[in-house]
């Protein structure tokens, strides 16, 4: 008869390596993205008005052009990719 031989193996720690997880949005990409959040509520707040009247400059121009602005940020803070630096060049 043979005798089996049983190795015991190091216990597994969890959490002791670091390991870099790739985000496919960088920290600059959720700050516009918050940028453009703010811009577009402000664009509907200047919208709302009030007791002014509804035919102000504010609310049919400015305000429709501000949330417009607000959304453009949105689509270049999806779009934006940060440059690299690989140290190869």
């Amino acid at each position: 008869m043979s005798k089996k031989v049983i190795e015991k193996s190091k216990p597994v720690t969890k959490g002791t390596e670091k390991t870099k997880v790739d985000m496919v949005f960088g920290k600059q990409n959720y700050m516009l993205t918050g940028l453009a959040f703010v811009v577009v509520v402000i664009g509907f707040l200047l919208m709302y008005g009030g007791k002014e009247d509804i035919f102000s400059d504010r609310r049919i121009t400015v305000a429709p052009i501000v949330v417009i602005i607000g959304f453009i940020i949105g689509v270049v803070a999806i779009m934006y990719k940060q440059k690299t630096t690989n140290g190869a060049d």
